[in-house]
This record gives structure tokens, sequence and C-alpha cells, in this order.
């Protein structure tokens, strides 16, 4: 299973603890005062706030909390001053990792991400080190019992989508950036209900990962870097085979 769909896949099918939803809370919320921040409180007109919301309400996050969240980016709730941050590196094995974060401090952030990597058997590496090897697509993932691939094929090709393909019991649908409103639209139209969505970076090649112990210690890693407050999204161009994952 390919890196960025497989690391979604575990994160979905982990438990979820009271820790990890606040934690959950706490990132999408950090969405949202960017979003607000930077294209104001009005989601009709702000495509990225939209998407965060979207995304909050899909995490079960309460209206309020929402509410809130663009206030705090609009500043009618005082100053959050989040920003970008991107930082690339290594796993063993040489897969490639890129970690999104939105963070008030980039002081705070980078030696705490430096020795995450480190303790995970990898290495946090310049600026550009492993970014080529990513490509930024719209994907959406929608449960196979949801539609049959003829109807599916016809409203997301028709509405920009690239292409769409079966992974075990979920269908991709992937799409350049710039049509991924168009095929978010066309499938919430056709009342498909789409299980996750959004723009991520898709690796343009994997690294094949046999060892179990190997693999274990990659998604021990992305797991720690999942975990920091600080992350929004971790993407890695793993490869690993259902057997060995199934004993990871």
């Amino acid at each position: 299973m390919a890196g960025h769909s497989h690391w979604s896949k575990i994160k979905r099918a982990k438990a979820t603890t009271d820790a990890r939803r606040g934690r959950e809370w706490s990132k999408l919320a950090r969405r949202i005062i960017v979003a607000a921040k930077g294209g104001g409180g009005n989601p009709d007109e702000n495509l990225s706030l939209r998407y965060a919301i979207d995304d909050a309400k899909a995490a079960n996050m309460p209206n309020d909390t929402i509410a809130n969240a663009i206030k705090k980016g609009t500043g009618e709730l005082g100053a959050a001053n989040y920003e970008e941050a991107l930082y690339e590196g290594y796993a063993t094995s040489g897969v490639a990792v890129m970690v999104e974060a939105l963070t008030d401090n980039r002081n705070r952030t980078a030696p705490d991400l430096r020795r995450i990597f480190e303790q995970g058997g990898g290495q946090l590496g310049n600026t550009g080190c492993v970014a080529w090897m990513f490509t930024k697509r719209g994907v959406f993932t929608i449960a196979a019992d949801q539609v049959d691939e003829e109807r599916l094929m016809e409203i997301a090709i028709e509405a920009g989508a690239d292409d769409v393909s079966l992974d075990e019991d979920i269908w991709e649908v992937t799409t350049d950036p710039a049509a991924f409103a168009t095929v978010k639209q066309a499938l919430a139209d056709a009342g498909i209900e789409v299980e996750s969505a959004g723009i991520i970076q898709v690796p343009q090649n994997r690294v094949s990962v046999t060892d179990r112990d190997v693999a274990a210690r990659i998604l021990r890693l992305m797991d720690a870097l999942d975990n920091h407050d600080d992350v929004q999204n971790v993407y890695a161009n793993f490869d690993i085979a259902d057997e060995v994952m199934s004993e990871a």
C-alpha cells in the first residue's frame, strides 16, 4: 500500500480516544484560524476556510469551537499568529517524509521535529531535499459500496478528475488541485458520501518496504510526527506490502 493513502487508512483505523480527538480538534482549529486570517471569515468567499470547516464538522467539532476559531482568525477574539511551515527529511531505508505544520514558534517546532526524526531512526533534512519527489494532488476517498465504478467515473471525470482507482474497499479519485472544488461539488450534488477529501502531497516514486521491523520503525516515526501539536499533515513515499503490514 502506498505511503500517502496507506498512512491515512492507518490513522482512520486507530481507536478514537479523547486525547486523540482533542488533538485533532486543536489542529483543525489552527487551520480555521489561519484560513480566516488569510482570506476572511466568510466561508462562501474563502475556499480554504470552507474546506477547513468541512473537515472540522466531519471530525464532530462543536459549532461554537468552529465559530471561535474563525473569530480568532479575523481578530475578533484577539490575535493568533500561526504560520505555515514545511519540513522535509528521511525515515529509515531512505523513505522520504514531508511534514506540513502550523506554528507560532519555528524555534520550538524545528528542534522538536529534528528530535522526533532522530529518535525514530530518521533525519530532518534541508529545505527541498525531498519536496521534488512529491506532487500536489486533490484526492477523494469513497467507500466502494457507496457507488459503482461506472457511475463514479462518469461523475468524477466529467467534473474534471484525472483518475478513479480502487484500493481494496476504497475508491480513490484524484484531480488537479485547480479542479478540486468542482469535483467536490459534483460528488456532493450526486449524493456520494466522501470519507476524506483534501489537496495532499502524492509521491512520484515509492520505496518498497519488505522487512517487518523496518516497517514498524517507519510507522512509529509517522505516528510520532503526526502526534506533534504543530503538525498538520505527514506524507511519505513508503510502500508496505499487506502481509508485512499485518506483522508490523
